[in-house]
């Protein structure tokens, strides 16, 4: 690893990851990218095969959600493994787990049991529903959340029925409010000098992903229905056809003068059919019509060029070929290389903050199963002979 570009923002910030799937491995990646030691504890693989011989390892979602991580095989329902990871919680900042509720009691390392171990330690659970209430035992997908929270009953076009998005949005809230929720009790426990619970639930951060959409009701009682690729309440705003392919024109209320004059239709602003964004509303359907008449005349490029003097956001449609190959893509390095033990040079994604002293980065791609064992062992005090008897137990 090379310590030049090794992050440092959390470099002194030990963490345990008993996660998997996704949500809890994506909380743990946030840390990781910023130079936290990230200590993946998993299974030991199965010699037999099957789901507990890390199937799909090597391809990219699970490199992807475990770069920068060292791996720890261990059997927690062995007394020793058991005892190796309370130890490692001892010293340890942070555990994020994702464990059904009773999983984590029966094992005795759940949070309680791990805070009398160490006060300090901040404890992180992602779940399905919530640690507690009604359904707290429930598994828990991000597609079931997707639908609990309301999601796909926006998603899509009207009378289509309802729509999954394209990727795990419920997973990949629930990871990333954990992850903030894990840095902020950091920041508190500066001051208290005591770790607490930090808990996130995919159903949750789901509906707080809904924003607007969902404070629509909860404010007035709306309940906001499908618009397909159309602004759930900007009109106009949404796809349009140009003569060669599909583009995004997303003008603001306040851009409805602009827009009008960069479409050569003067005549629309003032109009009592259009002239309000409530007007708008009500005329959707008739005045995209005309708006795709006149960008159909037109090829994206031009129609781009267009907005973009007049200060209207818009943009291609891509493939996830194009948007790789983009070059504001390329210039912001969201495809960052690392070179995999097993698969050569890789490119994963990069983080999407950027900090200016401290910036995250891609230093390892994601380990073996036990790559780290013996290394790990040996910085909690085990000696070599104690590990040797780990391994014929089957305990690493």
């Amino acid at each position: 690893m090379n310590d030049n570009v090794r992050p440092r923002a959390l470099e002194r910030i030990t963490v345990l990851d008993l996660t998997r799937v996704r949500a809890g491995p994506t909380c743990v990646r946030q840390l990781g990218d910023w130079g936290a030691n990230v200590i993946k504890v998993e299974a030991r693989p199965d010699p037999r095969g099957g789901a507990a011989d890390f199937a799909g390892r090597h391809e990219a979602d699970f490199q992807n959600l475990h770069r920068n991580k060292r791996s720890l095989t261990l059997d927690l329902k062995a007394p020793d493994g058991l005892a190796i990871l309370k130890r490692l919680a001892a010293k340890a900042d942070v555990v994020v787990e994702n464990f059904r509720p009773d999983v984590k009691h029966r094992l005795g390392i759940d949070y309680e049991s791990l805070r009398n171990i160490n006060p300090r330690l901040i404890y992180a659970s992602i779940s399905g529903f919530g640690e507690d209430g009604p359904y707290r035992e429930r598994p828990g997908v991000d597609q079931i959340a997707q639908g609990m929270s309301g999601l796909m009953s926006i998603t899509g076009e009207p009378g289509r029925g309802p729509m999954r998005v394209g990727t795990a949005l419920a997973d990949l809230s629930g990871g990333v409010f954990a992850a903030l929720g894990i840095l902020v009790a950091l920041y508190e426990r500066e001051t208290s000098g005591e770790g607490q619970w930090v808990q996130s639930s995919l159903l949750h951060a789901q509906i707080f992903m809904l924003d607007f959409q969902a404070a629509r009701y909860t404010m007035s009682g709306e309940v906001p229905g499908q618009v397909g690729n159309g602004h759930p309440t900007g009109v106009p705003g949404g796809t349009y056809e140009a003569s060669d392919g599909p583009i995004n024109l997303m003008p603001t209320p306040p851009m409805w003068r602009r827009f009008c004059n960069a479409i050569g239709r003067e005549d629309l602003i003032d109009h009592p059919d259009y002239a309000t964004t409530q007007a708008r509303r009500l005329k959707r359907e008739e005045l995209d019509d005309m708006i795709n008449g006149i960008t159909g005349k037109m090829d994206r490029a031009t129609l781009i060029e267009r907005m973009n003097a007049a200060g209207i956001p818009c943009g291609p449609i891509y493939t996830m070929d194009q948007t790789f190959a983009d070059p504001q893509v390329r210039h912001l390095g969201v495809a960052q290389t690392v070179v995999s033990k097993a698969l050569g040079p890789i490119s994963l994604i990069s983080q999407p903050v950027k900090l200016s002293r401290t910036p995250a980065a891609i230093t390892s791609a994601a380990p073996e199963a036990g790559e780290h064992s013996d290394e790990i062992l040996g910085e909690l005090g085990y000696s070599a002979e104690e590990i040797k008897r780990f391994r014929s137990a089957g305990v690493v």
